[in-house]
């Protein structure tokens, strides 16, 4: 048994899994490919846009209404959509993380 555990690989690139994320569908994947797989991107670029809107509003409304906007204000809006991005990813790969024991 701890054989096949051990030989647990990625269902598209088939690099050796240490561990693995298991998606939708039952392959298991790389990081590299748990990242881009197309759900994962999906709902996470959807929770960015929503939150990141609803944050750059609140946060940087009153300078984009006044016209106030400078190089500062779009990195800063920048970096308000990344967040909800990669907390949004983060948690999808932490839900769907498979230790070698339970990857099979």
């Amino acid at each position: 048994m701890r054989d096949v555990l051990d030989t647990a690989v990625c269902g598209t690139c088939g690099v050796t899994l240490h561990p693995g994320y298991r998606l939708r569908g039952g392959a298991l994947r790389c990081l590299r490919h748990a990242i881009t797989y197309r759900i994962v991107l999906r709902r996470s670029l959807i929770t960015a846009l929503i939150v990141g809107t609803i944050l750059t509003t609140i946060n940087q409304g009153d300078r984009i209404l006044d016209g106030d906007v400078s190089t500062g204000v779009f990195v800063k809006i920048a970096l308000t959509y990344c967040v909800p991005f990669c907390v949004s990813t983060s948690g999808a790969l932490g839900a769907s993380r498979r230790s070698p024991e339970r990857a099979m």
